[in-house]
């Protein structure tokens, strides 16, 4: 077997990070049809196609998906090399982007990133965005690592999700009821609650269900005034409304903390989980692997 051509290689690789062949060819000067003619014999010698070609669009196969986790490795190593060369010395910063989801708890994200914003050497770039994008993000290496509270499992309709990705389970965080400070229930849940109006999560969270079925077993149906799925706007509800709600407690920590809300109780064995989702790789980079450390000692 022929050893693969590395040029036909970076033409490829840059090409599915920038999307768009006439912006590499102009980059890289040479013209469109010699760029796709590299990029056909390295599909002939692979033997399988690594674009999909639809009204000048360019978009990524399955196997591309693959080939490309293995350029991306291989020509940032290699820029690392170069530098090393150059400059007899290591880079001097890394730098890493990080998907968000647009509804987890911001909270969570300041305490997960706190150690980067301690390393002078480490620079980082935040984007939030729905799941499907950030697992887009992931395959086309726009993303080291993606935060989200959602496993990708119950979605992954292609079953892909066991070959494409690696998720880490991060932190839990336990659920609790908290209202307004100075107004707790002497009484246990059930009793004393009766009277009282709900900011609850959205119907589709699991936090949402593991309360209701607490509810089922009390026998309580809670005067619900508000729910949202966003944890951004539970923590708003919770702060304004008057009303309890059920929440992690790190999402209103600021509000606890300066007496406006405070822990009523826990709700049994109710926890939000929060993962790192990252593409598979033969190589993660060490501040990667520092990050999802220190989150685990953390946690």
């Amino acid at each position: 077997m022929k050893r693969i051509n590395y040029h036909h290689l970076y033409y490829f690789w840059r090409i599915a990070v920038v999307g768009k062949l006439t912006d590499v060819a102009v980059d890289l000067h040479i013209s469109q049809s010699a760029l796709s003619a590299q990029i056909k014999q390295l599909e002939e010698q692979i033997g399988s196609p690594l674009f999909i070609r639809q009204n000048r669009q360019l978009t990524l196969t399955d196997e591309g998906k693959k080939v490309l986790q293995y350029a991306q490795e291989i020509f940032t190593i290699g820029g690392e090399l170069e530098h090393l060369i150059q400059k007899g010395i290591a880079p001097d910063t890394q730098h890493i982007a990080i998907g968000v989801l647009n509804n987890l708890s911001r909270n969570f994200v300041d305490d997960f990133i706190s150690p980067l914003l301690k390393e002078p050497s480490i620079t980082f770039r935040l984007d939030t965005r729905g799941l499907a994008d950030l697992l887009k993000g992931l395959a086309n290496h726009e993303f080291d690592l993606v935060l989200t509270n959602t496993t990708i499992a119950s979605l992954d309709t292609d079953n892909l999700s066991h070959t494409l990705w690696q998720t880490q389970l991060v932190k839990q965080q336990p659920v609790a009821i908290v209202g307004p400070a100075g107004q707790k229930p002497n009484d246990v849940f059930l009793n004393s609650y009766h009277d009282k109006m709900w900011v609850l999560p959205g119907r589709k969270t699991e936090i949402r269900s593991a309360f209701e079925s607490w509810c089922a077993i009390q026998q309580f149906q809670p005067k619900i005034k508000a729910e949202a799925d966003d944890m951004a706007m539970l923590r708003l509800l919770a702060r304004d409304s008057g009303a309890v709600a059920v929440l992690p407690p790190v999402v209103v920590k600021d509000e606890i903390t300066q007496g406006i809300l405070e822990v009523y109780q826990p709700v049994p064995n109710t926890f939000e989980n929060f993962y790192a989702i990252s593409a598979k790789k033969k190589y993660t980079p060490s501040v990667i692997a520092q990050l999802l450390k220190a989150s685990n000692e953390l946690a």
